[in-house]
């Protein structure tokens, strides 16, 4: 038997079981085998199939029970009636289970029958399992992943100190590509789909204490146990920044969460109190998550809200400023010794105010100094735009702002908008650490996470 809260072999497991391996690369066994060899498993991985001998290379098992080692995690990747079927034999040797497959609670009548067994089942054997209806565990710490969903289509991001709780496994691929793509990393990532056994809290409570994990992100269609969640929440909230984006807020979106993992949403309302209660900081839609994933992957939060714009054109600063306003940050005249400092240390042409702006004939030189005289105790993030039309403004700025950056302990944003060619030059601040917003409203958002507020 192997009941208990404690979840460490899900996350730092010597022993993998792949049920329902296949050599077939049409079935989502295969794929989940790729993506424990690509991110390089290094414990024990066993495939058990009662068709095949063996699987490239690998031997194959029957069943479970002809394994000797005790295992981990076992991968179900079979249809549910056989996810129950095998449940119900001597499995007596498997800690944990992922069970990605679909066709419980989500499907109707007959699914929430199963699903029930299901349960039962799991806690008679003493078993505890993320899942059903998931992708399961993409770990960068432990080198674990069970996606079934291939690297050629949802591209890994590295590894990072953001892990991102989800029931929806379309949400986790899809934030995780994302992140990928604009170079973040993740520490972990959980899809725990119906939540049969492992639910939010769970996972919640694991990462209070995982010190891999710097900031946790939920993407939540329902909580089951409201009060348990209020509580370990606070208590990782207290730790480290805790991230929200509910869903299922309205009618139409609640119905979806139903027909989707089955969850029952409740009332928005309530979940906007509990957010509050505990610390916990709400994004409004996938977008604000994104920044935020981005802007905490850099910086942790600050306790004023206190925002110094500096651009080199005076259009970005104004819708900068109006979307501060907005967010409920604060954009504060400079105070006057700065004002004379600056006057100092820039060119005739800039307009020494906030938002500052440099105007085109700005060089590398005149950002920094900008921040050097500007940004003090009088302010507690820097919004720095940067359009590149300027001919004397070049990618050796990034590493002027970085060296700031991490000399004032304070954060600094960098809002680039623009195609191709901002694009490239966002790598230079990313590769410094520093991270990049493609419009003010992006840039924004990310200041206002910091802050604490929400749009």
């Amino acid at each position: 038997m192997h009941s208990g809260d404690n979840l460490d072999f899900f996350f730092k497991p010597k022993s993998i079981a792949l049920i329902g391996a296949s050599p077939n690369p049409e079935k989502l066994s295969h794929t989940i085998l790729e993506s424990l060899r690509e991110i390089g498993f290094e414990g024990k991985t066993y495939l058990v199939n009662p068709g095949y001998r063996e699987i490239e290379g690998l031997k194959c098992y029957a069943s479970v029970e002809e394994i000797e080692d005790e295992i981990d995690i076992a991968v179900f990747a079979v249809p549910a009636t056989a996810v129950l079927e095998i449940l119900r034999g001597t499995v007596e040797n498997i800690k944990g289970a992922v069970i990605v497959s679909s066709g419980f609670r989500e499907t109707g009548e007959e699914g929430k029958r199963m699903e029930a067994e299901l349960k039962s089942l799991l806690k008679e054997k003493g078993i505890r399992a993320i899942g059903p209806n998931c992708l399961g565990i993409y770990d960068t710490v432990s080198k674990v992943d069970t996606f079934f969903i291939g690297s050629d289509k949802i591209e890994r991001p590295p590894r990072n100190g953001i892990s991102v709780l989800t029931q929806s496994g379309s949400f986790a691929a899809m934030i995780m590509d994302e992140m990928a793509n604009e170079e973040m990393g993740v520490a972990r990532v959980i899809s725990y789909g119906n939540k049969a056994d492992i639910d939010e809290n769970d996972c919640l409570e694991f990462l209070a204490a995982d010190e891999a994990t710097k900031v946790a992100v939920l993407y939540i269609e329902s909580v089951g146990d409201g009060r348990k969640f209020l509580d370990v929440a606070s208590r990782c909230a207290r730790k480290k920044p805790v991230v929200a984006l509910k869903v299922g807020k309205r009618e139409t979106g609640a119905k979806a969460a139903s027909s989707h993992t089955g969850a029952v949403s409740g009332r928005y309302e309530a979940y906007e109190a509990a957010f509050r209660k505990t610390g916990i900081i709400e994004v409004a839609g996938y977008e604000e998550l994104k920044d935020a994933c981005k802007v905490l992957s850099s910086y942790t939060p600050v306790r004023g809200k206190r925002v110094l714009i500096i651009t080199d054109g005076g259009g970005i600063g104004i819708s900068i400023a109006d979307a501060c306003e907005d967010a409920g940050l604060e954009v504060s005249e400079l105070p006057p010794e700065a004002v004379s400092r600056l006057k100092g240390s820039l060119p005739a042409f800039a307009a020494v105010r906030n938002p500052m702006d440099l105007t085109g004939n700005v060089r590398d030189e005149h950002y920094l100094a900008a921040l050097r005289e500007a940004f003090g105790d009088e302010y507690d993030i820097a919004i720095v735009s940067l359009l590149w039309g300027p001919p004397l403004l070049s990618e050796g700025v990034a590493e002027n702002i970085k060296e700031f950056a991490e000399n004032s302990g304070k954060p600094v944003i960098i809002c680039s908008p623009g195609g191709k060619f901002p694009r490239k030059m966002a790598s230079a601040f990313a590769a410094n650490g520093i991270p990049v917003f493609f419009s003010p409203e992006s840039a924004v958002r990310a200041a206002a996470v910091l802050c604490g507020h929400k749009k």
